[in-house]
């Protein structure tokens, strides 16, 4: 048997170690945008359980007010930290929202209701959700 020493070329070393590291880098990059994608999300998901959250403490108020018909005009800002029931509501947005504020208005005339829901995010956006309704008795 003939031994035969092989060289191989010099311009072909180190090629496999290049290929190697785009690799590794495009790999790397391919994590870092789906952490971003993740973080995109997270916020995302974040926004919506809010707006959420802020949707039903409105219908809760205003289902409060229905059953508290005749004391309708107890839920209107001016009197609202006077009304137990109202207080409470006010407290609870408050505890369920971030930096959460409510307003009430309550037409007499008409007994037309505007609810009103603030809330800022820890990124500094402030956001708001309002509901209008007419809330009459049955005469």
């Amino acid at each position: 048997m003939n031994k035969r020493n092989v060289q191989l070329p010099q311009h072909s070393s180190g090629v496999a170690l290049i290929e190697v590291l785009v690799a590794v880098l495009l790999f790397a990059l391919g994590v870092l945008a789906l952490v971003g994608l993740q973080g995109a999300l997270t916020r995302a998901q974040t926004d919506a359980k809010i707006r959420t959250d802020a949707a039903a403490l409105a219908n809760e108020v205003i289902g409060q007010m229905w059953a508290d018909i005749g004391q309708i005009n107890s839920y209107d800002d001016a009197s609202c930290a006077g009304h137990a029931r109202c207080k409470s509501w006010q407290d609870k947005v408050a505890q369920t929202l971030p930096s959460g504020k409510t307003s009430i208005t309550v037409d007499n005339s008409n007994r037309d209701v505007e609810v009103t829901i603030m809330w800022s995010t820890p990124s500094g956006d402030t956001h708001k959700y309002e509901t209008h309704t007419t809330i009459a008795t049955a005469n």
